[in-house]
């Protein structure tokens, strides 16, 4: 028994030594496998070496793609230009340890029309090398199954990933120091954006696009984001972790987000949008935003500490309506005036809504304005503001009383600790009456006022 085991044994190693010393041309021919994938290094790339690696590279990925296998990289520093990735490419590094650094092109990798390829475990260097405009270091056009998963991505002078039509996942990647955005999507087929973490951006975290209004159904979800900056300027299309623009039934949960200089979450133009679940803090405009023609939001269970408005349902006059916002936590938030001065200023307010929406279960505290304000001018139709707490407001909620805005229900709240009254009619975000709340307070046929505790 242990002799025949002993043969087996030999047979084996002499059938591995074999392979080995075979010509160059039939090694090729019948190429040794790995757990992982066909070893790159068999068709001549070289790891570690400074000489450019692309031409190896792309001889590699295309051998292994026609071969239906994963092709792997071993540990070490890849010099490489544009890399192109055929239907089936699958290429698998190890994490923290394989690094393809960017010497120059269009893209470090580039795929156009190819279905399900895959990037596993890759450390992309774009070195600062400025990419042309709307272009990512790593970039796929209409793909089926798509999975970049656990790569990082770092120093790209354009974005990080851009996706055109593509549905997939998005997943475990590091994104530090991107030039433009860190993940791009233009007309998703079916996309998942989840478990990344995305520090230093110029523009924003993650964009979610679409060419004209539809669905679209991203989800985004899980992410760590942090240090967006708003590098072009703008009044809100840069600074965002996260934005959705025209892009229908995007889920955005679950996220953490820090100091943006503008939103955590932005949907501009995006129905049937869920914003749920998110932990924001530090960010210097609205957190939370739903805004211009959309219809229906869903605002739900985040914590925002820290930020110039909490919450922003608006733009009713672009066609902006339908909205819940429901059992956020709101707090600390930033004047762009002195606190104690007249609230007529569009900072300092917990949650601003509009139109068709209900405002429920919210608690609000540290808010240098409103706590909640309902309507700018005559837009304002069918608000409901019910069931929520507003601790240490200058004024608790504000609700429009101008000629042709609609009707407000605003009842049983707790509210404390708001100087300038519990409820207050306006004139835009200026107040215009006493504390509509008290007895004896003037009325407004659409401003219905009821039930509410209120503790001074």
């Amino acid at each position: 028994m242990n002799l025949n085991r002993r043969h087996l044994i030999g047979a084996s190693t002499a059938g591995i030594a074999g392979a080995l010393a075979m010509p160059a041309d039939a090694a090729r021919a019948a190429p040794l496998t790995s757990l992982l994938g066909r070893d790159a290094t068999q068709y001549g790339v070289r790891p570690g070496s400074s000489e450019d690696q692309t031409r190896a590279l792309q001889r590699a990925i295309d051998e292994a793609s026609r071969a239906q296998m994963p092709l792997a990289l071993p540990p070490g520093i890849y010099r490489t230009g544009q890399l192109r990735l055929p239907h089936g490419a699958q290429l698998i590094g190890v994490r923290g340890a394989t690094k393809l650094v960017f010497t120059g092109g269009a893209s470090a990798i580039q795929s156009d029309g190819s279905d399900a390829i895959g990037l596993s475990g890759l450390t992309f260097d774009g070195g600062g090398i400025p990419l042309p405009t709307r272009r990512g270091l790593i970039h796929i056009l209409a793909g089926r199954d798509v999975r970049i998963a656990d790569c990082e991505i770092t120093g790209s002078g354009g974005s990080g990933i851009w996706l055109e039509q593509v549905s997939g996942d998005i997943s475990g990647n590091i994104f530090t120091n991107i030039a433009v955005t860190a993940v791009v999507s233009f007309d998703a087929k079916g996309l998942s954006v989840s478990r990344n973490t995305i520090v230093g951006t110029n523009d924003n975290g993650i964009e979610i696009l679409r060419t004209a209004i539809g669905d679209d159904g991203t989800l985004v979800a899980d992410n760590r984001i942090e240090d967006i900056k708003a590098g072009p300027g703008g009044s809100g299309q840069y600074g965002n972790a996260i934005n959705a623009f025209r892009a229908g039934n995007v889920i955005v949960r679950g996220n953490r987000i820090r100091n943006c200089d503008y939103s955590a979450v932005r949907g501009n133009s995006a129905s049937n949008i869920h914003i749920t679940g998110n932990s924001v803090s530090d960010v210097r405009e609205v957190a939370l935003y739903s805004e211009f023609a959309f219809e229906a939001a869903v605002i739900a269970n985040n914590t925002v500490d820290g930020a110039a408005v909490g919450v922003s349902i608006c733009n009713f006059n672009e066609g902006g309506r339908i909205a819940v916002v429901q059992g956020n936590i709101i707090r600390n938030l930033i004047p762009k005036r002195p606190i104690g001065t007249a609230p007529d200023d569009d900072a300092g307010i917990g949650i601003y809504v509009e139109a068709d929406t209900s405002v429920t279960g919210n608690v609000i505290e540290n808010a240098p304005s409103y706590g909640i304000v309902a309507g700018w001018g005559k837009y304002l139709r069918d608000v409901v503001i019910s069931g929520n707490v507003i601790r240490k407001a200058l004024a608790g909620v504000g609700v429009s009383v101008v000629s042709g805005a609609g009707t407000a229900l605003v009842n049983n709240n707790m509210i404390s600790e708001t100087p300038r009254g519990a409820v207050v009619g306006l004139d835009h975000v200026r107040a215009v009456t006493a504390d509509l709340s008290v007895e004896g307070a003037q009325r407004f046929a659409q401003v219905v006022v009821g039930g509410n505790a209120v503790r001074q």
